[in-house]
């Protein structure tokens, strides 16, 4: 039997794919714009709305499965999809084309995350969780600090077609590994005086649906995620257009960003919040809220800088707080829910975040920016999401108050 540390690191890889797969579209924003002749809503829509759509769509029955069947399998198919139609991206000769391809890795992403979280839920206990589940979802920045870089070099050098090739073709070999290696743990091991019994989905999202707990946490990521999404579908561009760096030049820059303060953020919010959650639960919502508070004056500066060694600088101080809640808000959900809850839990709030989030994010950030001119103006549009960070932060502070509540009464 593989160690639990095995499997976490196999997901761990996983989800960096995963995060490569997506963001990679990020970097390659202007090239793609200049050889296609597209409006910044054209890119908003195929960074986000198109994506987000599908993925989300895709994503609840998959969790069912998911939750009925073996995740290990699920995992290994969805990351031979995705890889797929990543490299499929890189062939894509116009815009629907290109969209469509979009499409596809949205869909086979769909399958990643949910049985993953259910897996590590299952392999790890309670009070390892957060940590657990956090390092999990250091994929995200991981992925994108190697899209970004790396997807930056190759636009630059070999072209965008080309970076769709490299980054898209390791996930093919890995979803072998994954049907090989990864072991199926044992549901519910950890939830002893939960009922394993399988949940009919209306029943499941009834449940979650009664819980003030889970409602502000899927209200309060999903528009924080708008706000991320949107900035992230956009910075490579503000770098490129209002600071004149090259795509390579702000792919580093936002790599280095993305792994470093964004890795931090990640880590650091589920080893906190296991330590302070042991004198009071309610750090793990008090961590997001304070860190998205902290981080506005610094995304303000960054989108006001006059250079960008200053801008790049801001982005990075603002990361380290409005990253808290991305593997907090998944670990907390990952508890409120029964055991054969967990892939629908992931599912739902999944959905949350990519429809809300990343569905409408990039396409606001990219209409706005139209509508205020276009080019340098893309500045304002980036700064009008700041707004959304108090309203998720609220959601934070709201939830922790029933909390501890709601986690004892799970099982009732």
């Amino acid at each position: 039997m593989k160690a639990p540390a095995y499997s976490l690191s196999l997901l761990l890889l996983i989800y960096v794919i995963n995060g490569i797969d997506r963001q990679i579209m990020n970097i390659l924003v202007e090239p793609v714009k200049k050889d296609f002749g597209l409006s910044d809503g054209q890119i908003g829509w195929l960074i986000g709305g198109s994506f987000a759509l599908f993925y989300t769509v895709a994503g609840l029955p998959i969790a069912r499965l998911a939750d009925r069947g073996n995740r290990r399998n699920i995992i290994a198919w969805s990351l031979l999809a995705w890889s797929a139609m990543t490299v499929l991206c890189g062939l894509a000769k116009s815009y629907p084309q290109l969209l469509l391809a979009r499409i596809g890795v949205g869909v086979g992403e769909a399958g990643c995350t949910p049985p993953a979280h259910s897996m590590i839920s299952d392999t790890f206990p309670p009070e390892r969780r957060a940590s657990a589940i956090t390092l999990y979802s250091l994929g995200v920045p991981l992925g994108i600090l190697f899209g970004m870089a790396f997807g930056g070099y190759l636009a630059d050098e070999l072209g965008w077609q080309t970076a769709f090739f490299v980054v898209g073709a390791p996930g093919l070999l890995l979803s072998a590994v994954t049907w090989l290696t990864l072991e199926e743990p044992k549901r519910g091991a950890f939830d002893v005086t939960g009922d394993r019994a399988i949940e009919p989905v209306g029943d499941a999202l009834r449940f979650m649906a009664k819980v003030p707990a889970i409602r502000h946490m899927l209200a309060g990521c999903a528009v924080q995620t708008l706000v991320l999404a949107g900035f992230g579908a956009f910075h490579s561009s503000y770098l490129v257009r209002v600071h004149d760096l090259s795509v390579a030049q702000a792919g580093l820059r936002l790599g280095l960003v993305a792994g470093g303060a964004g890795g931090i953020a990640v880590y650091l919010s589920g080893v906190l919040a296991d330590r302070l959650g042991r004198r009071d639960v309610r750090w793990h919502w008090w961590l997001p809220a304070y860190g998205n508070l902290l981080s506005l004056p610094f995304s303000y500066l960054a989108y006001t800088a006059t250079d960008p060694t200053s801008a790049v600088l801001w982005i990075a101080v603002a990361t380290l707080g409005n990253h808290q809640y991305s593997g907090l808000g998944h670990a907390v959900l990952q508890g409120l829910v029964k055991p054969r809850m967990r892939a629908v839990m992931s599912a739902t709030a999944l959905f949350a975040m990519n429809a809300v989030g990343f569905g409408i994010g990039p396409v606001v950030v990219g209409e706005l920016s139209d509508a205020f001119g276009g080019g340098t103006e893309l500045r304002k549009a980036l700064l009008s999401l700041l707004v959304f960070m108090f309203w998720a932060a609220g959601h934070f502070l709201l939830g922790a108050r029933t909390y501890q509540r709601d986690l004892e009464e799970k099982n009732r």
